[in-house]
């Protein structure tokens, strides 16, 4: 085919597949984000989406069920940069399949099916920079070069612990630096001498075999380009193995990396005595690995010059009878130039003086996660012992007396930094010694529950968290940053003990708020972290905290980790969206206001309570319900009294005068009942009362303007209408002494009105000759 023909039909091809296919992507893989980068993974798809559009830049297909790439399928990805394909169950993939992906610079087909290898999948990849084939099922790289072009090449991840069994010297050709070469070949029996010798520079290369006559061959191709070997689960058992590793002494390796390897008293000293001639290698680290052995090293570790290594770092070395090991004291010449030693769980308990003293250049040294005691650590820390020794890691040991464990150290003139962290000190002392230039100090996790001037004085940094402190009121005028989680306090600590204070860290105490002037004190304060306390919300703190300049630069986590809770209306908000109601904020004053409220109300009501008569009315009130509570007495019985007479004062001259001597001396006589005469001396007015309507065949109501306007008439009517008118009986006689204007007459009169209204009432005539009538006819009412 012709190439212009070619260009036209790839480019019709990719425009047919935009505009026809485009609506499909966000329904196949939805997950795409701002960057055009798409999540397709763990979706359960057994083909790679047809929906791609050209603008994608990334596609995750990791943790699906692909089987087959076809040529079609990344027909689109011309601006794809990273293809992510592994964990499927691909086996085969078309020739051309990535002939469009010249700007693909990661891609990962690691963990499928591929039982072959082709160049021609990778031909076009000129930017490809990431590729991991590792995982498949494959036994080599395949008869031609398959890396050839692949100029940009620089991280590189090959082979399987299952069938991958031989490199050819073809396989890296093409390849001429690589950042990092990873290996991985448990069955690998087969290595072409000078296979890797075609790549000048490997970074760091991984080599996962456990054939060590294998592994020497490529060590020896190694020599001039691998600047950090790292081997894995592979074993040393006899001094012969270790031999093979010759080809490191005199390599350019600079590091190398032990993780999960196996050694013996036979054949680790024949590895020292190898890499103590390795005239460049600098930092040896050894991770997850046994040795088998009690240290009784069958020769002498030969060495014509100082070691140039400087950095050792050794993990979780398991020694299984470690407590019968011996003293090391074979490593002496060894040790005089590391400056960083890293001896992490590994059931260190002891380092001899001897040793500690010949760690002439030794700056850092990490002892954490190990089982050294107070008395272990004085005889390791000797005198003269790590003369150079600027930070110490003593975390996570059995430690218990502080006062020992400073004593042990103060000879350590240049020691700045020590952690001595999770350990189990509880109880401190008053006074200790200590480093004279210490500026660090860790005793977090300790079971400290107060700090005392045991504090060595001459500190920047104290870590005191995860304790049981309540507070914190220690004077350390140079420290700078104080840490102080995770325990009890519930107030910052006093500024002027701390006054050169930049950081603090108080987050998950008991602190219920600060104030102003509180935070105000620490003049040099950049950071605080007060996060995860139970704040308490009141008006105070919220008006600070929301609104004081600048504070939201210095509260580290802010606003998610400040959390009100209370008051109970803002309990769960974020300190800074909290808001608090007037009444809550002005307590005091609501409160106040309330009560001369109250006060103004109770006074208002007595006020209106006296004038509209209320008490009274309810003191008749509940005599009425006593009266009515009591046995209705029959009709038929005999009246101590012919009538009870209710009168004004001042109209008593008349009743007295003219209409008692009338009717009391009339033939027959009449007994009226008079308040004056016949009230039991003594008795409540209102049982009077009672007492003398109850008692008297009628009750005589002499009505005139005095009456109405008498206080004590209207309370006298009141009770007869409760009485008199409920039992309703004609027994009320009426007597208009002197015409009333019916507006003249209460409203709460209501009874009074209706009667004057219907019925007929007995007037006083002022026409002599009519009174004789007025007599006669009141007679005949007072006896029916």
């Amino acid at each position: 085919m012709p190439n212009q023909l070619w260009k036209g039909w790839v480019i019709y091809m990719v425009i047919t597949a935009y505009l026809s296919e485009e609506k499909a992507t966000t329904q196949v893989c939805p997950s795409c984000d701002a960057t055009h980068f798409c999540d397709c993974s763990s979706m359960n798809m057994s083909t790679i989406p047809s929906g791609l559009t050209t603008d994608i830049t990334g596609l995750n297909l990791s943790y699906n069920s692909i089987k087959y790439v076809r040529e079609t399928d990344l027909l689109v990805g011309v601006n794809l940069r990273v293809l992510l394909l592994q964990f499927n169950q691909i086996w085969t993939i078309d020739k051309e399949s990535f002939i469009f992906l010249g700007k693909l610079e990661h891609l990962d087909l690691s963990n499928n099916k591929l039982t072959h290898l082709s160049p021609i999948w990778f031909r076009h990849l000129f930017s490809l920079q990431h590729l991991n084939i590792q995982g498949n099922l494959y036994t080599t790289l395949g008869e031609n070069p398959l890396f050839s072009n692949l100029k940009n090449l620089r991280y590189l991840h090959l082979g399987n612990n299952n069938s991958f069994s031989a490199i050819w010297k073809q396989d890296f050709d093409g390849i001429t630096v690589l950042e990092q070469l990873v290996i991985d070949g448990q069955r690998l029996r087969q290595y072409e001498s000078g296979s890797l010798t075609t790549v000048n520079s490997i970074n760091h290369i991984i080599i996962n075999i456990n054939d060590v006559q294998v592994l020497s061959v490529m060590l020896e191709d190694l020599i001039n380009s691998a600047i950090c070997v790292e081997l894995r689960n592979i074993a040393f058992n006899t001094a012969n193995e270790s031999s093979l590793l010759e080809p490191m002494s005199r390599s350019v390796m600079e590091k190398l990396v032990l993780k999960n390897v196996l050694f013996t008293d036979a054949s680790v000293i024949r590895v020292l005595n190898i890499l103590v001639h390795a005239e460049q290698l600098l930092e040896l680290e050894l991770d997850n690995s046994i040795l088998q052995g009690m240290g009784h090293w069958p020769e002498p570790i030969k060495i014509k010059r100082k070691s140039p290594m400087e950095v050792v770092t050794i993990q979780r070395l398991t020694i299984e009878k470690f407590y019968l090991f011996s003293d090391l004291s074979s490593l002496k010449n060894l040790v005089g130039n590391i400056t960083k030693i890293t001896v992490v769980n590994t059931k260190v308990f002891l380092v001899p003086c001897s040793i500690s003293k010949h760690f002439s250049s030794l700056l850092y040294l990490d002892l954490s996660e190990n089982l050294l005691a107070d008395p272990n650590l004085e005889h390791s820390s000797c005198k003269g012992a790590w003369p150079l020794l600027q930070t110490f890691n003593l975390s996570q040991n059995t430690l218990g007396d502080l006062q020992m464990t400073g004593q042990s150290l103060s000879h350590l003139k240049h020691l700045t930094h020590l952690d001595i962290s999770q350990n189990n000190f509880g109880e401190i002392p008053e006074s200790c010694q200590w480093p004279e230039n210490l500026k660090y100090l860790n005793i977090s996790g300790t079971q400290i529950p107060k700090l005392t001037t045991c504090i060595p004085q001459t500190l920047e940094v104290l870590d005191v968290s995860s304790n049981n402190l309540n507070d914190f009121r220690l004077k350390l005028p140079r420290l700078k940053e104080l840490y102080v989680a995770k325990n009890k306090l519930k107030t910052l600590p006093d500024a002027p003990f701390i006054p050169n204070l930049v950081a603090l860290r108080i987050s998950r105490n008991k602190l219920t708020s600060f104030s102003k002037e509180e935070f105000g004190s620490f003049r040099k304060m950049e950071t605080l972290d007060a996060g995860d306390n139970n704040f308490i919300c009141s008006c105070e703190f919220l008006s600070f905290i929301q609104y004081q300049e600048g504070i939201a630069n210095v509260l580290a986590n802010w606003p998610e980790n400040y959390i009100c809770d209370s008051p109970s209306p803002v309990r769960g908000q974020q300190v800074k969206a909290a808001r608090l109601s007037l009444f809550e904020c002005h307590r005091t004053l609501a409160v106040s206001l309330i009560c001369i409220l109250v006060v103004l109300v109770i006074l208002l009501i007595v006020i209106l309570g006296y004038k509209l008569h209320v008490i009274w009315y309810m003191k008749m009130t509940w005599a009425w319900l006593q009266a009515k509570r009591k046995p209705k007495k029959s009709h038929n019985h005999d009246f101590c009294y012919d009538a009870f007479v209710s009168y004004s004062e001042r109209d008593s001259e008349w009743v007295e005068n003219l209409m008692v001597q009338e009717l009391e001396n009339a033939i027959p006589p009449f007994k009226l009942c008079l308040h004056k005469r016949d009230f039991v001396p003594g008795k409540w007015i209102i049982d009077n009362i009672i007492d003398s309507i109850e008692k008297s065949h009628k009750t005589l109501f002499v009505l005139s303007e005095h009456f109405v306007q008498s206080e004590w008439c209207k309370y006298e009517l009141e009770f007869s209408h409760f009485r008199l008118f409920d039992e309703h009986n004609d027994a009320a006689i009426l007597i208009l002494l002197e015409p009333i204007q019916e507006q003249t007459i209460p409203k709460r009169f209501c009874k009074l009105r209706k009667i004057m209204n219907t019925k007929t009432y007995l007037e006083w005539p002022l026409d002599e000759g009519q009174q004789q009538i007025f007599w006669f006819n009141l007679k005949i009412a007072l006896k029916y």
